[in-house]
């Protein structure tokens, strides 16, 4: 009878360290997302007239992309420049935007240039803050949108 009170009480001690060291861990991997800028409440700011930009460079063209969002209503904007013969080429699609919780932003693009177009184009974004720079990383790809007025201060 003696052991296993012994072993319950060894089982139980156990127990309640393995739970402290999962509530330390947890409180360690909060912080560090907080700096990083991931797990910050971002849902009571405003985005609206916000404009962010994704440039990707490849060897024979470049891509500038860009998010701009008014109220509820949005823009994304395709810019193709090509490095060979040096000439552009952009797609203007327009649709709309929902800032839910847990700092997501839904952004669904169904026309192009007033088109409607058969399959929207959609994403999904986290809303994110370092050092007073917003960011919006998308959910699929972790490409990173760095808001325009930070990109134009540098």
């Amino acid at each position: 009878m003696i052991k296993r009170e012994i072993f319950a009480l060894i089982l139980l001690v156990a127990f309640i360290g393995i739970k402290a060291q999962y509530g330390t861990l947890n409180a360690i991997l909060d912080r560090l997302e907080e700096k990083r800028g991931i797990n910050k409440n971002l849902q009571n700011v405003n985005i609206d007239d916000s404009k962010f930009v994704l440039i990707k460079d490849f060897p024979d063209h470049t891509e500038r992309n860009f998010i701009i969002i008014k109220g509820n209503k949005s823009t994304f904007v395709e810019m193709f420049d090509d490095k060979s013969n040096g000439e552009s080429s952009s797609n203007v699609f327009s649709g709309d935007v929902v800032h839910s919780k847990n700092n997501i932003i839904s952004l669904r693009a169904d026309r192009l240039e007033g088109e409607k177009i058969p399959i929207p184009i959609t994403k999904t974004l986290l809303l994110t803050q370092q050092k007073k720079i917003r960011y919006l990383i998308d959910i699929n790809s972790k490409e990173r949108w760095i808001e325009e007025s930070a990109f134009n201060k540098k």
